[in-house]
């Protein structure tokens, strides 16, 4: 069997699809708007999170669009950036959950411990939420969410919120765990994001699966620009 990693599986994707005119319109936007990411971070969650690491997926939709936010990583800022609303309740819920307290609105350390953060698309204009949809992000994300299905096992996919929900057609849920509840939004979190204990339930299939669980609590790391 082939050794799985992230380059491996983009070349197979990249000869599978046709990328140009995303490529084209990524050229022109970052030369012309100001968009998030910068560039040097579109593939952060790649980068900290290498593919044999994976033990958990979190799938968020597009970066934040306000300034030094978005880096790369699904739901999390950068450490000056104000917390945004989603973020304030996963914590909050982490706290109710197994009883961690982060205070750095950063999750670089839960993407070294194998949490895969991947937004389902990666670049936005700014001020303009989803103005990057349907450029092609989309199809490279969902095959990145089908070669993690494929050729891993015993992965937890968290999906939180419809359009993360109709992802699951793409995971193999005979061998991996799928946990789902309404998005942590301020709109939808009171109706049933609080209380459905996500963490836990990770670390617990995890463990049954013989591995290690995730330290959800703060890290000590340093932030990588």
């Amino acid at each position: 069997m082939k050794k799985m990693d992230w380059s491996t599986i983009f070349h197979e994707i990249t000869t599978k699809h046709d990328f140009q005119a995303m490529h084209d319109f990524l050229e022109k936007e970052y030369s012309t708007q100001i968009v998030y990411p910068d560039r040097k971070n579109i593939y952060q969650a790649f980068d900290l999170t290498p593919f044999e690491n994976v033990k958990v997926v979190i799938l968020g939709q597009d970066p934040y669009h306000g300034p030094n936010q978005a880096h790369g990583l699904a739901f999390s800022v950068q450490p000056n950036a104000k917390f945004p609303p989603s973020l304030r309740n996963m914590y909050q819920e982490l706290a109710d959950d197994i009883g961690c307290q982060r205070t750095s609105p950063h999750l670089q350390d839960w993407a070294r411990e194998g949490v895969l953060l991947l937004n389902t698309v990666l670049t936005v204009r700014q001020g303009q939420a989803h103005s990057h949809r349907d450029i092609g992000w989309e199809v490279f994300t969902d095959e990145i969410i089908k070669a993690v299905s494929e050729g891993k096992e015993g992965v937890v996919f968290i999906l939180w919120g419809k359009p993360a929900q109709q992802k699951e057609r793409l995971i193999d849920t005979t061998k991996h765990h799928v946990i789902k509840s309404p998005h942590p939004s301020p709109l939808s979190a009171h109706r049933g994001f609080f209380g459905s204990k996500p963490y836990s339930r990770a670390n617990q299939y995890l463990e049954s699966q013989g591995l290690k669980p995730i330290h959800w609590c703060e890290g000590k790391e340093k932030f990588d620009e």
